[in-house]
């Protein structure tokens, strides 16, 4: 165990390239091939790995695979390179004043949770202050064109024991859609997903989702508002769950003044860092809003990270995690992270529990950039 001060000697960067089994599109993108920046930092003997899981184009926030490559190598790798630092906080005092750009940041901050905690022999989850050592894990399914491919999938997934589905919807593919499902599955636990398809001139059409019991409907309304949700859910029944306009703890504040979801949706890419996750997670939980864990097709290093986020205590609803076997052949992790019944386990090991395999990884690099 490593008991002084953490000095980060080698950052490596890589763009790695990897495909979904099953493609997936909501209202504002899809996607096949994914592209993340998988980071390496080594120092004191150490190695800690992060994930930015960046889209491939700005259709789900600003940032893409270009803009984060180029703000973690021109602007944070160099900043914390060769620099000492002790805490999380310390290590995000060395970042310099870069506006935005929240999946970049996280991605280097993540692997500097890793190193930290492989050093020190402590958990991330355990640093984080989880709670339990396993969580609940629900399924993301994209939007389908036949209703039977939809159903054939919710069956499936439900026959492997997972606690919650969530569907996408957009206009023109909703509320048939939701109805469809319900009749099919009276006593799913189900959610809806909008990635900001509406306004609130749609409101009362919104309204018609309310006799089918949804856990919730996320993010309706415009990427960027909080204003306008607060209106809708006075409006509707369904719990508004806000995703894409909260990227950080005072977005947070601002949403719980206003009453503007009754649930909030913790990604960590989204809100910079598992750090302020856990800042949004806190202020969340005081105020009484639901929270839960989603996912941006994360593989396993950045899974790993979300399990640790979801254990916890305030996060209370089934996550997007599920098992790596959903989305790729061959994970970047040994062993791959898996749900049993829907439950996914707490690693109590050092860092975030995962090894990734150097030649898995170097198999699937089409960009590194190296900093020594």
């Amino acid at each position: 165990m490593y008991d002084g001060p953490m000095r980060i000697e080698r950052i490596v960067l890589r763009v790695v390239r990897m495909s979904l089994i099953t493609p997936f599109a909501s209202s504002s993108h899809a996607a096949q091939d994914l592209n993340h920046v998988v980071v390496r930092l080594d120092g004191e003997g150490a190695t800690g790995w992060g994930e930015c899981s960046t889209m491939n184009d700005p259709y789900y926030l600003d940032e893409t695979v270009e803009t984060a490559w180029h703000v973690m190598k021109d602007f944070l790798a160099p900043a914390v390179l060769g620099k000492r630092w002790t805490t999380i906080d310390e290590f995000l005092a060395l970042y310099p004043p870069v506006k935005g750009n929240t999946f970049a940041r996280a991605g280097l901050e993540m692997a500097a949770w890793d190193l930290l905690g492989c050093a020190n022999g402590a958990s991330v989850a355990s640093m984080l202050g989880g709670t339990r050592a396993e969580v609940e894990s629900g399924v993301s399914l994209g939007m389908e064109e036949e209703p039977s491919r939809l159903y054939d999938a919710i069956a499936g997934h439900l026959r492997e024991g997972y606690r919650r589905v969530k569907i996408k919807i957009g206009k023109g593919h909703d509320v048939g859609v939701v109805a469809g499902v319900r009749a099919r599955f009276p006593d799913l636990a189900l959610m809806v997903d909008a990635n900001s398809a509406y306004t609130l001139d749609d409101a009362d059409h919104l309204r018609r989702l309310d006799p089918f019991s949804l856990l919730m409907i996320e993010q309706p309304l415009a990427w960027d508002d909080i204003v306008d949700h607060a209106t809708l859910q006075r409006s509707i029944a369904t719990p508004v769950c806000l995703d894409e306009s909260v990227r950080s703890d005072a977005d947070a504040r601002h949403a719980i003044a206003l009453r503007s979801c009754r649930v909030l949706n913790l990604k960590v890419a989204r809100l910079g860092g598992l750090r302020e996750a856990k800042r949004v997670h806190d202020r969340c939980r005081a105020a009484g809003i639901a929270l839960w864990v989603g996912g941006m097709h994360d593989y396993g290093i950045g899974r790993a990270a979300n399990i640790a986020l979801a254990s916890l205590p305030g996060v209370t609803l089934p996550g997007d995690i599920s098992g790596s076997d959903k989305y790729f052949v061959e994970d970047i992790i040994d062993p791959p992270i898996l749900a049993d019944r829907g439950v996914l386990r707490v690693s109590d090991a050092p860092g975030l529990g995962v090894s990734p395999v150097e030649s898995r990884v170097g198999a699937r690099t089409v960009r590194e950039e190296i900093l020594s």
